[in-house]
């Protein structure tokens, strides 16, 4: 159902170019307000083995309502104290179910009035599925009955979940452990009410701690004493009857993971002290090993509080790190440590150690494999198989491995050895399935794993399977997609033996469908949805990506849109907008390839420029923007030079092509790519306007880093300078529209950045409007500000860019 537009209305600001003025929320344009308020197709919980599909539905935005909710802010985490859950969650507010063979939807009842549902999750033999419902009080446990399609509640509203999933399914489907809110719960402290008993004291004790700048840190024992209290809970089984038995005491629970065969269960707490400059991730934690019973069987790890890292994004903690169940064991842990000490620059053979243990660790862990670089993931298989990665950040080098679980003084094969960045040399993810344990483990038939492959080349995306032999360590390729007016994409192998693969299929005028292909037999195609182009008004507009060069040889591609009607004959020349997103490169090879397919469904959404084809507006979306860096030269040593060459060559390729007047040419983008817009405007003079949304301005604001730069500024502060727009706001003569949220969450992307960048234009007599969209985070929600938005942008372009 299409949502009614309501008018609010806020206070203008005093702007540079513009008189001051009390603005209403305004919509945009028809051509684009048609396109902007467009009603959602369902999202569908998607696995062919189970007999039915679960299909959500819910509202394409949310409202100024929705984000007008009391917060806190404790920890890195905003959490609505009222009910008990992050305040940033989206809701489902409605669910059916359909048989995969059946082409009826099937409407769940029983469900509450106006469902506000999150946290899905099916039990492990598919029979039910948990959700939760937030009502205006806290937060219920429901379950859905697949067969009979009817939903219960079977707890009040006295759910915690402030952290993680609040409920998991034990492994006989009738129980369901959940974190509950203590029945003794003290009242949450009020800021305004409860006066500090002191000051706010912070030591520094002469180490080292370069930490990237965190939102939402706690600020004082107050801030503590509540972030305690909303991370506190007790744990409950809770029967599908509705009956309830406490479990576990009140503790500050921030993980519960069963092993595989449910004998035992793995709880996480978080430990004080905590910390003032880092998010709770980083706070102490204790893991504890118990049984089914809920007695204590192993402390299996202790973890520090962890405000101080070595420097370098390979940088980690020493001790346990990445503690999981072994997917294909009944109950074995396994983690890694680092051998360097967790610190990059130490020179060492080997960085990380594996380890495994068994329950019910009375024997100590055994080592398992040692990685040369950062040990990044494990995927298991059986006794004799496993895949394992590692990776290096300053080299982009990604090594996979083969390894026998059973027998750990084998060497590890290396199967793969390869640049990250380089996707053309992508061979695929290995693909998983269940097993006996209902946990996802390598797919393995008659010594083949299997690797679906996103399939980039030079010359366009075609998805492939291939078979690897785990004996002989070579790729067989079973399929290829052919397709070149549509996008294939491979989701999951169902059926090895008869070749059945799910895929998701769309072209730019068609909308993303599921279908079942079966690779044996002609490639045979069956429908599973049949979604509808909500884009109607748009279905026909030219789209193509082309592909161009920089001054210095690096090849760069974009996607170009021409307006609705375009005369492709006549070739008026018409304004052009350019968005785009710097990316940081180690060598030009990699920063020349594209990922962009022309057949990709055309879905306009309020953070792309797309909305313009219907307003007689060349569209350049996603255009290259790559800052190489090449041996030992890091990429942002030359990032102004590189910038403004990246933007020359999108607009001579475009202009070559014959479609536009270059003096009317607009740049913009969201976070770095506004960080990218300001210094495009501030260096360059080829843009008539620009518009930057949720950046940051005065990279000495973010001292320890930023984005891929792992200097700090007082190494290199001639480098943080020449790239903060604020440091060179004196140089910037260009019409810019800033725009940013009221309540941005993004690291280094506080809404000071633009307020104060926005005061030193405006005093320097920089042509800048300045727009503060109330309650939005980083990324932008609200369908009030949404439409405003659209509407802020579409009348800046009309007035600088178009006229």
């Amino acid at each position: 159902m299409k949502l009614k537009i309501p008018l609010f209305f806020f206070l203008g600001l005093s702007l540079t170019t513009f008189a001051q003025e009390n603005l209403s929320y305004q919509k945009p344009s028809q051509s684009i307000l048609a396109l902007a308020d467009y009603e959602r197709a369902p999202a569908v919980s998607m696995d062919t083995k189970k007999e039915y599909l679960l299909l959500t539905y819910r509202n394409t935005y949310k409202s100024l309502d929705d984000l007008n909710q009391e917060e806190l802010r404790l920890g890195g985490l905003r959490i609505n104290p009222i009910t008990n859950i992050s305040s940033t969650v989206t809701y489902v507010n409605n669910l059916k179910l359909r048989k995969i063979k059946d082409k009826n939807e099937i409407q769940v009842t029983g469900l509450p009035t106006n469902p506000r549902i999150s946290t899905i999750s099916w039990s492990p033999n598919d029979k039910k599925i948990s959700f939760s419902h937030t009502t205006a009080t806290g937060v219920e446990l429901w379950v859905l009955d697949v067969a009979s399609a009817k939903a219960k509640k079977l707890t009040e509203a006295t759910v915690n979940a402030n952290i993680g999933s609040p409920f998991s399914w034990m492994d006989d489907n009738e129980t369901i452990l959940v974190k509950m809110l203590p029945k003794n719960r003290a009242a949450l402290l009020d800021a305004k009410k409860d006066l500090p008993a002191g000051p706010i004291i912070s030591n520094a004790d002469g180490a080292k701690s370069q930490n990237r700048t965190y939102p939402d840190m706690l600020k004082n024992k107050n801030d503590e004493i509540n972030f305690e209290n909303i991370m506190t809970s007790e744990l409950y089984k809770v029967n599908l009857d509705g009956t309830a038995t406490l479990f576990k005491k009140a503790d500050m629970y921030a993980g519960e993971s069963f092993s595989p065969d449910g004998n035992y269960l793995m709880v996480t707490t978080i430990q004080k002290p905590f910390s003032y400059i880092v998010p709770l991730s980083r706070f102490p934690s204790k893991s504890v090993v118990y049984d089914k019973a809920g007695n204590e069987v192993k402390v299996v790890n202790e973890v520090p509080l962890t405000e101080i890292i070595p420097k370098g994004f390979m940088a980690v903690r020493k001790g346990k790190r990445n503690m999981s169940w072994r997917a294909d064991k009944p109950a074995t842990l396994a983690y890694a440590e680092a051998l360097d000490g967790g610190d990059p620059a130490n020179k060492v053979e080997f960085r990380d150690e594996v380890f495994q243990w068994n329950a019910p660790f009375d024997s100590p862990a055994t080592s398992l494999v040692k990685t040369p670089q950062r040990y990044d993931r494990m995927i298991w298989g059986d006794d004799n198989t496993a895949i394992v990665s590692d990776e290096w950040y300053d080299t982009r080098n990604t090594k996979t491995y083969l390894i026998n679980p059973s027998n750990p003084s084998q060497a590890p094969k290396v199967i793969f050895d390869r640049n990250s960045q380089d996707v053309y040399s992508d061979p695929g993810n290995f693909e998983t399935r269940k097993n006996e344990y209902n946990r996802y483990v390598l797919a393995i038939e008659d010594d083949n794993a299997y690797l679906i492959g996103a399939g980039f080349t030079k010359n366009g995306q075609f998805p492939f399977i291939s078979s690897f032999n785990l004996k002989s360590a070579q790729a067989k390729r079973l399929y290829t997609s052919t397709y070149t007016d549509k996008k294939e994409d491979i989701l999951e192998i169902e059926d090895f033996k008869k070749g059945t693969v799910l895929v998701q299929i769309q072209s730019k005028n068609e909308y993303p469908n599921y279908y079942l292909r079966n690779i044996y037999q002609k490639n045979k195609l069956t429908p599973i949805t049949t979604f509808k182009n909500p884009f109607e008004s748009i279905k026909n507009v030219s789209k193509e990506v082309i592909k161009y060069k920089r001054k210095d040889g690096v090849e760069l591609s974009g996607t170009l849109y021409l307006p609705v009607g375009y005369d492709k004959v006549k070739k008026e020349k018409m304004p052009l907008l350019i968005w785009a997103y710097p990316a940081e490169y180690k060598d030009k090879n990699s920063a020349g390839q594209s990922t962009q397919n022309p057949n990709e469904f055309t879905f306009p959404s309020y953070g792309s420029f797309v909305y313009w084809v219907t307003k007689g507006y060349v569209v350049l979306d996603d255009a290259a923007f790559p800052i190489i860096g090449e041996g030992t030269t890091e990429p942002n040593d030359n990032f102004i030079t590189q910038l403004v060459d990246n933007a020359e060559a999108a607009i001579n390729a475009v202009d070559a092509l014959g479609y536009i007047n270059r003096k009317k040419v607009a740049v913009g983008g969201h976070s770095y790519g506004a960080f990218m817009t300001a210094n495009l405007l501030t260096h360059s003079n080829l843009f008539a306007c620009g518009i930057a949304r949720s950046g940051a301005y005065n990279r000495t604001l973010t001292p320890f880093g930023f984005q891929s730069e792992q200097r700090n500024y007082w190494e290199t502060p001639e480098v943080y300078n020449a790239m903060s727009p604020f440091m060179n706001a004196d140089k910037m003569k260009t019409p810019m529209l800033l725009v940013h949220g009221e309540a941005d969450n993004n690291p280094g992307t506080f809404t000071l950045q633009t307020e104060r960048y926005f005061q030193a234009l405006k005093g320097l007599g920089a042509p800048a409007r300045m727009v503060i969209l109330p309650k939005e985070a980083h990324g932008y929600v609200a369908k009030e500000n949404i439409l405003h938005l659209l509407w802020e942008q579409d009348q800046f372009l009309e007035k600088y860019l178009k006229n």
